[in-house]
């Protein structure tokens, strides 16, 4: 099983250890990442030069389609955004064909053949329930964990075509597979504050206290992320929290990939755990004694 891995411009800058995660556990479970030279999804162009976003998202597929690979990414602001780029292209013919005559320049050509894939949909859908249970050698005991859908994963579900808007569940089964228990909690489906941080840092700062707030009364002891802006925003509320007695929070946001690969018998090294703030090694607590 083979992708073209596209990590989009926050990752490899903000959240590293969801790359160091990402990659070792794939290559765990015999998924091979092969690396592109990709451009940025376009996301932050899209609303002030359209027709640059749409040549932007269209170029990283073409650049998946002349590999004969699909995509995949970590990213669910990318898989969002690319994603839409796909749906007008659909609906948009002559659009298609104004920016495949640019894209033809470098010899390349956008015809959708190349699947854009969130990680989760390749553990979920490619790989699927029982191959990863197989591979849970050290399942989590008393561990509760509270999951952050994030936006641009499930909306609009039409172009997303991820999981039931109304009523997700594909990363609550992937947490369990861990032996986590995922807990219910109110702000599962809500906003985690990044769309708003640069034009308002108090609100962007209060969404995300909110979600972990939410999840800390619902009894969860870590947030479930697999989006590196919910990541950047968690981590960014406990470097602006109180020292360790005062700070009423659960003990931290975790990303997915760290979360599976402990339960699959590797190291806290292996998934970077340290790099996570507050740094994640706390799960080791709640796994069995090897």
């Amino acid at each position: 099983m083979r992708f073209a891995l596209f990590l989009g411009c926050k990752i490899p800058a903000y959240v590293p250890h969801y790359e160091i995660a990402t990659r070792r556990v794939m290559a765990e479970l015999g998924v091979e990442l092969v690396d592109v030279e990709f451009p940025c999804c376009g996301y932050p162009l899209r609303h002030l030069y359209f027709r640059s976003y749409l040549l932007a998202g269209a170029r990283a597929m073409a650049l998946s389609e002349a590999r004969g690979l699909d995509l995949v990414t970590p990213c669910k602001c990318c898989f969002g955004s690319l994603q839409r780029v796909r749906a007008f292209l659909e609906e948009r013919p002559e659009l298609r064909e104004e920016i495949n005559q640019e894209l033809a320049e470098e010899g390349l050509a956008y015809t959708g053949a190349a699947r854009v894939l969130h990680i989760l949909q390749v553990l979920h859908d490619e790989l699927g329930a029982p191959a990863l249970r197989e591979r849970v050698v050290r399942p989590f005991e008393g561990l509760d964990a509270a999951v952050l859908y994030g936006c641009h994963l499930v909306r609009p579900s039409k172009i997303t075509r991820f999981d039931d808007p109304a009523r997700p569940h594909i990363i609550d089964q992937l947490v369990s597979l861990t032996g986590a228990r995922p807990v219910p909690y109110a702000g599962r489906l809500n906003c985690c504050g990044a769309p708003v941080r640069e034009r308002n840092e108090e609100l962007s700062l209060a969404m995300i206290r909110d979600r972990l707030s939410e999840a800390r009364d619902a009894g969860a002891h870590i947030l479930v992320i697999a989006c590196p802006y919910s990541q950047m925003q968690a981590e960014w509320a406990y470097t602006l929290a109180g020292p360790e007695p005062q700070r009423e929070l659960i003990q931290g946001p975790v990303l997915y990939p760290q979360l599976l690969g402990l339960s699959m018998g590797l190291g806290p090294d292996e998934l970077a755990l340290t790099q996570n703030i507050p740094s994640a090694e706390y799960l080791l607590s709640f796994l069995p004694r090897p």
